[in-house]
C-alpha cells in the first residue's frame, strides 16, 4: 500500500551571500490518508520549512517528496495552506474572499457559492458572507480563512500555527472546530505547532523535532482513547497529562544535552 504523503531524506539549505544554512536535515516520515500528524519543536527547528516544501513553495535542497506515490512537484492534489494570519483582504467582502480561489483557477464561482454558505454556517459564521473582514473578531476571521481553504477541497491541509494569535478561550474553540471538521470530511492534515498541549489534543501522531538544523527526534503515537475525543475533551482524559509529561520529559532531556531549546 503507498502512502499518502511521504518524505524520503529530506535536506534544506537556505543560500546567501555569505554562505547557507542547514534548516532541515535527512527528514523521512509518511501520513496516512486522513492522519492529522502534528510537528512539534522549539522555533527555528525548520517546522514551517517542512510545509513550505510539502506545499511547494519551496525545492528541498535534497531527498524527496511523494503525494500517492507521485514526485510533489507532479501531483495535481490540492494542498490546502492555513497560516497564522488570516490574510483575508479587506476590501473583499467574506464571501469575495472565500471564492477566490474557485475565481483564480476560473471555475464557475456561482456553483461554489451554495457550498460556501453550508461551510460558513458549519463553522458559525453565518449572515456574515456580506460583511468585510475588519469588521469581524479575530476568531471569527480566521474560520472564515477555515472555509476559504476547504472550498477548494484540498486533500491535505496544511496548518502553520493557525492559533497562535488568538486568546486562549478563542484557541480551544478553533481547535475543538477546525478538528471536529476534518475528521467528519477526512481531511489529511499536518499542523506546525510549538505547544504541546494542543498537539496533543489535535494529533494522530506527534513528531518532536531537533533544533537547528531541524531533525526527527521521535514520534509520539497519541493513544486511541484520545483520538476518538474531541481537541476539548482530550485535555480533561487522565492520559493527557501522562502523554504531555512524557513529551516534556523527552524535550527536557535534549535540551540539557543541547540538543533542543525550550518550548
Amino acid at each position: 500500500m503507498v502512502n499518502f504523503l511521504t518524505l524520503e531524506h529530506v535536506t534544506h539549505h537556505y543560500f546567501s551571500k555569505e554562505g547557507y544554512t542547514k534548516a532541515i536535515d535527512n527528514i523521512s516520515f509518511s501520513v496516512d490518508e486522513g492522519e492529522f500528524v502534528s510537528i512539534l519543536g522549539p522555533s527555528g527547528c525548520g517546522k514551517s520549512t517542512i510545509l513550505s516544501i510539502i506545499a511547494g513553495i519551496i525545492k528541498n535542497t535534497q531527498g524527496n517528496v511523494y503525494l500517492e506515490g507521485k514526485p510533489i512537484k507532479d501531483s495535481k492534489l490540492a494542498i490546502g495552506y492555513m497560516l497564522q494570519q488570516d490574510y483575508l483582504f479587506p476590501w473583499k467582502t467574506i464571501m469575495n474572499n472565500i471564492l477566490l480561489g474557485p475565481k483564480i483557477n476560473r471555475k464557475n464561482t456561482d456553483s461554489y457559492k451554495k457550498a460556501a454558505l453550508e461551510l460558513l454556517q458549519e463553522v458559525g459564521l453565518q449572515n456574515v458572507e456580506n460583511q468585510y473582514p475588519p469588521s469581524l473578531s479575530g476568531g471569527m476571521r480566521q474560520r472564515a480563512a477555515l472555509v476559504r481553504t476547504l472550498i477548494n477541497d484540498p486533500k491535505i491541509l496544511l496548518l502553520d500555527e493557525p492559533f497562535s494569535a488568538l486568546d486562549y478561550q478563542t484557541k480551544l474553540k478553533l481547535e475543538d472546530l477546525v478538528g471536529t471538521i476534518l475528521k467528519t470530511y477526512n481531511k489529511t492534515a499536518i499542523l506546525v505547532t510549538h505547544d504541546i498541549g494542543e498537539a496533543i489534543a489535535m494529533s494522530d501522531r506527534i513528531l518532536l523535532m531537533n533544533k537547528g538544523p531541524g531533525s526527527l527526534a521521535k514520534i509520539f503515537s497519541v493513544p486511541k482513547e484520545l483520538r476518538e475525543e474531541t481537541p476539548l475533551d482530550v485535555r480533561k482524559h487522565p492520559q493527557y497529562q501522562i502523554l504531555f509529561d512524557e513529551i516534556w520529559e523527552e524535550l527536557d532531556k535534549r535540551e540539557e544535552t543541547g540538543k533542543v531549546g525550550v518550548i
